[in-house]
């Protein structure tokens, strides 16, 4: 029985909570999370919402603000049936990369629960995204409230003035390029101000109003009888489009011949926020990692000076397992690695590398070992790194054998599969690598680019897939994809498989073909 001096220090008592207690427990954790950890956030604003308004939000990738489409209905009631049937459950939270960081608590939560996800979303991951490289560089987390704003008006004018099915086939086929939708090596430019956003919207009014219809009244050039475009020529029209462009949603808004201003500016939209989310795809297991251990953290923490009570630490607990549980690999649940697991305990094992380390990891780890400042290289870790680094610099040897891993090597042409990697000196080093290898978004997927295109002839659009390790696109998905480029750029695309080791033309498939 928790004594009357010991429960006046309580932050809180009970499961119900009120805006009172999260604020008080908001204070406590910010200021030990700022203090103790050296982290840096945005400011925070916390909206408690009920468990539709999260499916709601699921639906809408998260935004608080976004336009209208048939696919986010489509999640919202796939999500609904799934919860109401007990398949699957909800997060205890939502947050989102903005300035101020938004933060949805869900109603059901108890306050012990509100108190752990505080720490989670609004420390672990506000910190991360004010401060890792990628986030800082690749989005605006100052603009983009603002521009979804923006671009939730924009659309709806669009559909009071074009109708619903025009504007629906623009974003259906802008959606099926999200993926490829994105500036992968060189920094996109920053969201415009309200201001240009203001004059952006007058112009397109008025581009609207004074559209030249020229190129559609042009008749189709012979492209039989035309010669081939010479080595000179051929470069400079690539350089005048500076080709090859992997971001093929750019492309074509910049360089559709077909599409009218305010259908460019939908595809902008689209292309905007498939960019937002780019970084995170790359910093799963760093980012969960990063709020999974500030918030286990931060909780010890006050337990240990008795400001959480010993049930509520044990619901805090039960969570905590629930959140970083690693199904094994004959598990029915097993989905692969469990980011925030995998993230948590590395970044554990660089606290016990730096304060406890064996003579092992003053070999592999010298840098860092035994030197007693974690707090500084993890947040030069979450500052500096993503996923696919992060593993490869401080996946450690302790960690290999804890989590069991090896590596096995599958010939196409051998019948069984070798342990090409043991735990050894060697192994270990290739097993790291090649874990990192596989975090590494710009080797997992299709290497797709604009290659070349005559806006003077024929206008063909020509794409080029470099195949690695003989992975094709899978046919079905591909053509449909082909077919809503052929949707934005208005004439003939094609799509040759290239193999990236040798050159040699794989495949080509062609939109007349579809």
């Amino acid at each position: 029985m928790v004594s009357q001096a010991r429960k006046s220090e309580l932050l809180f008592s009970g499961s119900d909570w009120n805006f009172a207690k999260l604020s008080r427990v908001y204070d406590e954790i910010e200021a030990l999370g700022t203090e103790e950890l050296g982290l840096d956030i945005y400011p925070v604003q916390m909206e408690v919402i009920s468990s539709e308004q999260m499916l709601d939000a699921y639906s809408s990738v998260g935004m608080p603000l976004m336009y209208r489409h048939w696919s986010f209905g489509k999640r919202f009631l796939y999500d609904e049936f799934l919860y109401r049937k007990g398949a699957r459950g909800l997060a205890y939270e939502l947050v989102i990369n903005s300035n101020p960081c938004i933060v949805y608590l869900m109603e059901e939560n108890t306050m012990a629960l509100q108190a752990l996800v505080t720490a989670h979303a609004a420390l672990g991951h506000n910190h991360f995204f004010k401060n890792n490289h990628l986030f800082r560089q690749w989005t605006d987390a100052g603009g983009i409230l603002s521009y979804l704003d923006f671009a939730k008006g924009y659309i709806a004018r669009c559909e009071e003035r074009h109708g619903l099915a025009a504007v629906e086939a623009i974003l259906d086929s802008a959606h099926a390029l999200m993926e490829q939708g994105v500036f992968r090596y060189h920094r996109p430019p920053k969201l415009s101000s309200e201001q240009q956003r203001e004059g952006l919207r007058e112009r397109l009014e008025y581009e609207e109003r004074s559209f030249n219809d020229l190129w559609r009244t042009l008749p189709p050039s012979q492209g039989k009888t035309k010669p081939e475009a010479g080595d000179e020529i051929l470069a400079e029209r690539k350089k005048s489009l500076k080709l090859p462009e992997e971001n093929l949603l750019y492309f074509l808004e910049k360089n559709s011949l077909v599409l009218e201003p305010w259908q460019r500016e939908i595809v902008r939209i689209v292309r905007v926020i498939a960019q937002y989310f780019y970084p995170q795809r790359q910093t799963q297991v760093m980012n969960e990692g990063c709020a999974t251990f500030v918030h286990y953290t931060i909780m010890n923490t006050l337990f240990d000076r008795g400001r959480i009570s010993e049930g509520a630490m044990l619901e805090i607990l039960r969570n905590h397992s629930n959140v970083v549980f690693q199904p094994t690999y004959d598990d029915p649940r097993y989905s692969g690695i469990n980011p925030y697991a995998l993230g948590l305990d590395m970044m554990q094992d660089i606290q016990r590398i730096s304060t406890a380390p064996t003579a092992e990891d003053r070999d592999w780890f010298p840098d860092i070992a035994g030197r007693g400042d974690w707090r500084d290289t993890l947040l030069d870790a979450w500052a500096n790194h993503r996923d696919e680094s992060f593993i490869r610099q401080y996946l450690s040897p302790t960690l290999i054998r804890k989590w069991r891993l090896f590596m096995l090597a599958d010939g196409a042409d051998e019948p069984h599969y070798e342990v090409a990697s043991i735990h050894n000196e060697r192994g270990y080093a290739r097993i790291r690598s090649a874990l990192a290898q596989s975090y590494d978004i710009g080797a997992s997927r299709p290497d797709i680019q604009v290659v070349d295109v005559d806006l003077l002839g024929d206008r063909h659009l020509r794409l080029q897939h470099k195949v690695k390790d003989g992975i094709m696109l899978e046919g079905q998905s591909r053509d449909a994809t082909l077919r809503h480029i052929r949707n934005l750029w208005g004439y003939e695309v094609s799509l040759a498989a290239i193999d990236a080791g040798t050159g040699a033309t794989l495949s080509e498939r062609w939109t007349k073909e579809l």
